[in-house]
Order: C-alpha cells, then structure tokens, then sequence
C-alpha cells in the first residue's frame, strides 16, 4: 500500500459537480491499494499516520501530530499510485488491486482511521472520477509504502 501525505490548510473532493467531502486544517492521504496488501499493511500505515510530528509546535517545529492539533483527514483512492514506469511511456498498473481486493482493504484502512484520529474521516468515492482541489500547507508532502517499512 503506498499513501501520499499532504499538510493541507483545507481540501475537498468533488464528484458529479458535488462537493463529497472536505476538510480544514489536516492532511490530505491519496491511498494506492496494490493486489499484495494485507490487513498488516493498513495498521502498520495508520499508525504512521496518526503518529507522524509533521505539523508546528508553538516553536514553529514539526513536533505534533495529527491529533494533537486536532486536524482533520480527506482520504481518496488513488490506483495511479502503484503505476509502473519502468518500461515505455504508458503507465503499468499491473501492481494495483483490482476493485474486488482493493475496496474492502480500502473500507478498512478508512475504518481503522477513523479508530485512531480524533475526527471522523472525510472521502471521495472509490473508482468515481474525482476531482481534488487543496492548499497544501508548507509544503509538506510525505509518500509512506507500507512495503519498504523493514
């Protein structure tokens, strides 16, 4: 599972012309299920997130985390994330889950998430064409594989 953290001052998800979430101060998390994801990967990557000092203490350091600011979460799927571009100019996606695998380890990523933040997790829809708009605070942008965490 690979995920894409962004520090964002506000972000929303928009479907069909309609807003389907958004959110305040918080992080926008772009999720790439791929078909070797298993449970283990989604609480190793959900305790990273909810434990990771990447917004400012009063010193203007990255020392708090997620809850301890109290910010909010926009989660969307994103396949595009397990692209391979090792051979030619077209994208390979072989790596990413298909909807069968990927929704429910989606469903429960979002779940667990929402077990272990303060606010409850806003989202897109899985597979609808999204569009994601976001001020991205500092900017920091974190790209976390939950395969490269030995």
């Amino acid at each position: 599972m690979k995920i894409v953290i962004q520090r964002v001052k506000n972000a929303s998800v928009t479907i069909n012309n309609k807003v389907a979430g958004s959110i305040s101060k918080g992080l926008l998390i772009l999720v790439g299920i791929e078909s070797e994801d298993i449970r283990a990967d989604i609480d190793w990557l959900v305790n990273k997130i909810a434990n990771l000092r990447i917004f400012n203490d009063n010193e203007g350091v990255m020392n708090l985390n997620i809850n301890q600011i109290n910010g909010e979460v926009l989660a969307i799927s994103q396949f595009t994330l397990q692209a391979s571009t090792k051979k030619g100019n077209r994208p390979s996606y072989i790596k990413a889950a298909r909807p069968e695998v990927a929704i429910p380890l989606y469903e429960d990523f979002i779940k667990t998430l929402n077990h272990s933040i303060n606010n409850s997790v806003e989202t897109g829809e899985f597979g609808a064409d999204m569009q994601v708009a976001l001020i991205n605070d500092g900017p920091v942008t974190i790209i976390i594989d939950s395969k490269n965490r030995i």
